[in-house]
């Protein structure tokens, strides 16, 4: 699955448009390496989501194409926050 796809599905950022716009920033990386909003994303892979002051790494767990917002969360593990 994309990677700006997966952020918005995951509701981690509102929009697919917002999280392009933060992934052509560079403010993203995937396994330590700078992600685009094509980049694919699996299962096991860790990200790292800088915004403002605060930065977020986590791991996918699962994907899917559409969750309701009670099951967004089970997509994602925290590392840090």
């Amino acid at each position: 699955m994309r990677l700006d796809k997966f952020l918005k599905v995951s509701r981690l950022i509102p929009r697919r448009a917002v999280a392009q716009d933060v992934l052509r920033e560079g403010l993203v990386t995937v396994n330590g390496r700078p992600a685009k909003p094509a980049t694919r994303v699996k299962p096991g892979d860790v990200v790292v989501l800088s915004l403002g002051h605060r930065t977020i790494k986590f791991e996918v767990v699962g994907l899917a194409e559409h969750v309701t917002a009670k099951e967004a969360p089970g997509l994602y593990r925290f590392l840090e926050d």
